[in-house]
């Protein structure tokens, strides 16, 4: 009889050793205690390709049942990508206990991989998710996502044995469908895949032409690591949007409506003082046409009129490129047709807009020199101002920089220099007809 209890691990290890995804299959069927006891009753070397295939949340709750030095031994021995899934289901308390117990090494490779990036999709994920394979059959995988819990979407994902996506199929279908039907005859191609380290961009520009309600986040092994839904990447949006915003104006996104007035200073008096350079460059172009500017009165008037227009034109054509930037609508090698379309554009609305001022200024000053001046300047000044919006986020971007920075305060510097030049160089040039 005691050859019995032999046998039985014997076949036990043969199995996780030949069949480790059917094994883990086997256990995640069992009471959470009877599984984790059949398991860490097995050497670590031949339990843990069975720990890393089991379904994420079920591994945690066993290693959680498990022996503390047991726990620790698995989680040090587990291929690191699949310990960092696993710690990415625990609350921080946890995560934190459990991070602390493990060799120098083994923390320092899990911390690197549970930190990703700002705006990617390795933040903006939950990776609390529910695993279902592709096997298994309809009433399998409802009873796993009532005991589990869903992500909150109405796609279902499924994976292979090894954790790889698959494919995924509609929660309504499911509901629909026989309890005994094999879930593969729901299934279909996943249209939005991502990895960790795509921006929140890329996961937006998914989520609208592929029309879905989440993307699947994959490891460089295509595991199935978490999913954005799509709640997530809207607030996000919303949020880069609103510190894009400040940061195009050089006020600092870490500054907030009630900071304290010193807090405010340090972060916008840089900027400022920036500006004020600026400003003295521009106040240094208008200088330098002082004398006609004393001879004609009038030139002084106007030269706001024209700078205030070039600055629109500028503002309008950095918005639109950098929402195609950030949208990847267009890339660095679209540069040549960035630039011709706003050369265009800012001609054909200077034409536009110099009609408008011509008429204007001849009714106020009855001078069709004057009138000549600002016509011409003002179609010179828009087509530059159209093109430097649309450059300096691209020169930005091809710097390593972000294009938010700061930008509005640029473009603002190049606008009024070259819209001063402009208006007053012609000036000078047709001064005799004034």
């Amino acid at each position: 009889m005691s050859t019995m209890p032999d046998l039985a691990a014997a076949l036990r290890e043969k199995l996780c050793i030949e069949f480790p995804g059917e094994a883990a299959d086997v256990l995640e069927r069992l009471p959470i205690e009877a599984a984790t006891a059949a398991l860490v009753a097995l050497p670590v070397a031949i339990a843990r390709p069975v720990w890393e295939r089991l379904s994420p949340e079920v591994a945690v709750l066993m290693m959680r049942a498990a022996p503390g030095e047991d726990r620790v031994a698995t989680l040090a021995a587990m291929d690191v990508t699949r310990a960092a899934l696993l710690f990415a289901h625990l609350d921080p308390q946890t995560q934190t206990a459990w991070l602390a117990a493990l060799p120098a090494t083994v923390q320092a490779n899990l911390r690197h991989l549970l930190s990703y990036p700002e705006d990617s999709a390795g933040r903006l994920m939950n990776p609390r998710f529910t695993n279902i394979s592709r096997d298994c059959t309809v009433h399998e995988a409802l009873d796993r996502l009532r005991r589990f819990g869903g992500m909150g979407t109405r796609t279902v994902y499924l994976v292979d044995v090894e954790g790889r996506l698959d494919s995924c199929a509609e929660l309504q279908d499911l509901a629909l469908a026989g309890p005994h039907e094999p879930i593969a005859r729901y299934a279909h191609p996943v249209k939005a895949v991502a990895e960790a380290v795509a921006d929140s961009g890329a996961i937006l520009q998914l989520i609208e032409q592929q029309r879905v309600d989440s993307v699947a986040v994959v490891d460089i092994n295509r595991r199935l690591i978490g999913i954005v839904r799509q709640d997530a990447i809207i607030d996000a949006a919303r949020e880069d949007a609103a510190d894009d915003m400040l940061s195009m104006v050089g006020a600092s996104p870490d500054e907030r409506v009630l900071s304290s007035p010193l807090a405010a200073v340090a972060k916008r008096l840089p900027w400022l003082q920036i500006n004020l350079l600026t400003a003295f460059l521009a106040a240094a172009v208008v200088g330098v046409f002082e004398p006609i500017i004393a001879k004609f009165t009038a030139l002084a008037v106007l030269l706001p009129v024209v700078a205030g227009q070039s600055g629109n034109t500028g503002a309008q054509a950095m918005a639109v490129t950098m929402r195609g930037l950030w949208l990847h609508e267009v890339n660095l090698s679209h540069w040549p047709r960035i630039m011709f379309k706003e050369f265009s554009t800012g001609g054909c609305n200077g034409l536009a807009v110099a009609l408008t001022t011509a008429v204007g200024v001849y009714l106020w000053s009855r001078s069709i020199g004057l009138v000549l001046i600002v016509a011409i300047s003002m179609i010179v000044s828009m087509i530059i101002a159209g093109i430097a919006g649309a450059g300096v986020p691209l020169i930005l971007t091809r710097l390593g920089q972000d294009p938010a920075t700061a930008s509005s305060i640029i473009l603002t510097t190049i606008t009024d220099v070259m819209g001063f030049f402009s208006f007053l160089g012609t000036a000078t040039l047709l001064s005799r007809l004034l």
